[in-house]
Order: C-alpha cells, then structure tokens, then sequence
C-alpha cells in the first residue's frame, strides 16, 4: 500500500474535506444500533466516531502510526489498531466494512477487497469511495511535465494511485463474491483551504512519492511551478480547487 509522508497536524488543518465529503458516505452504509462495522483506513477518525454514536461496535484501522494515535487520543471510546488494508483478520466477522477515500492507495486491489470479504459475515456489506478513473488529472499532468523538464524522467512515471473506472472496480468485487448494488462515478471540484498555497499543500500531504530523493529546495520549486501554471485551470474566483473524479460502491457479501 502507497502512501504519503502522513502530517495529521497539515491533514486536520487544510485537508479536513476528506473526512467532510465522506459524511454522506456514512448515509449510505446506513449503520444500525449494534451492528459491528469496521472503518478500513480510518485516519484520524472521524468518521469513525460519526459511525460509533450508532453502533458502539465500530473499530477503526489504519496502516499510519501517527493516525491511529490521534484517532485513539481523540475517540478513547472507541478500538483502532495499526492495520494493512491488505493484510488485516479479526476473530470476530463484520456486519459491514466502511472505507472513505483509502482505497487508491492500494495498489494491490485485489488483496484489499479479499480482505474485506473474508472479514464480512454472509450478507454483510461494504459502503467504499475513492478516487475514480481521471481523477486529479490535471495536477497530475502538471507534475509529470515539470518533473519531466527537469531531467526526472523516471519520477515522473509513477503512479502512486490506482483509479479505476466503475467497470473495472465491479468486476473486481464480483470475481471475489460480492454483488454490486450501488455504484457512482462523479466529477466533485473540491475547493482546497488555502487561497494562497492550495496546491502546494495538496502535493506536500498527498504527493510525496513523485519528490522522493529530490532536494527540499527543488521539491517547493516544483511544487511552485505547478501551482503556477494551473492559474488558470484550477484557481476559480480566488479559491483553488482539485479536479476530483470519484468512485462510490455498495456492495454485498452473497
């Protein structure tokens, strides 16, 4: 599983629409007085504690240390553990697995949804969104030309998300056993926190793979110069916006 260099501090901060949109997420999976239900890549845990006033059954995981440690600080109530989305058993089955804007960053899909589908009870399901085919494509341009110009051929070839189409993703959770009830792909523009700097702390906290090895000076530099020449693109009204492109799914264990 990819990852960036997790700062909860800059994720709270500027970042907190991650957990904010995935509160309609929690609408969908339509969790039930005790139910057991487990958040899959819990952050900081949030919405975990929005799932825990329902059911005092939830249990949150995570594979970053830092947020698991927040998320127990925050919600002592509830359980979290440090937990690979691809590599995860508890004892005790679910009644439903949730996950919110976690799953393009694995790369081994495969191995995360036999995860999910070995935890779940016999007609349990998953409520689950990430990014979805296009997303981020144009911030993601931007970094391949400029890293490109600058003689980083090979960091400008990774790829350290996996976004796939509706089709792709279903047919995934079907070969694995489950049945697709829901499925959504949709444009969200979201608006990021700061008007001056959007897109410099979007790639500080979520694209870290693409300047890894590069000086700190050059890594702003470029940073810099992508922000710039999306201007025209991406700053609307004085705000800076990413070009998001989602993939929501409700699936059942059949």
């Amino acid at each position: 599983m990819q990852k960036p260099n997790w700062n909860v501090s800059l994720y709270n901060q500027k970042h907190n629409f991650v957990y904010q949109y995935g509160e309609s997420l929690v609408t969908l999976l339509g969790p039930r007085p005790g139910e057991r239900i487990l958040d899959l890549g819990c952050g900081s845990g949030e919405l975990t504690g929005e799932i825990g006033k329902v059911t005092g059954q939830v249990i949150g995981i995570d594979q970053s240390q830092e947020m698991i440690d927040a998320a127990s600080q925050r919600f002592d109530a509830l359980e979290f553990y440090v937990k690979d989305a691809v590599d995860f058993d508890f004892e005790q089955p679910f009644d439903a697995i949730f996950s919110n804007a976690v799953l393009h960053w694995v790369l081994d899909k495969e191995a995360a949804i036999d995860c999910m589908h070995r935890n779940l009870k016999e007609g349990g399901r998953i409520a689950i969104e990430f990014g979805g085919k296009g997303n981020v494509q144009t911030i993601l341009e931007q970094v391949r030309k400029s890293l490109g110009r600058r003689g980083h051929y090979a960091q400008s070839k990774i790829m350290p998300w996996y976004f796939p189409s509706i089709g792709a993703y279903a047919s995934l959770l079907e070969k694995a056993g489950f049945r697709v009830v829901e499925a959504h792909h949709f444009d969200r523009m979201t608006e990021l926190a700061d008007a001056s700097s959007g897109i410099i702390d979007w790639l500080s906290m979520f694209g870290s793979a693409f300047f890894k090895g590069l000086p700190p000076e050059e890594q702003m530099e470029i940073m810099e110069e992508v922000q710039e020449s999306l201007r025209s693109e991406l700053l609307i009204e004085g705000k800076w916006y990413a070009d998001y492109k989602r993939l929501r799914l409700k699936a059942i264990k059949s």
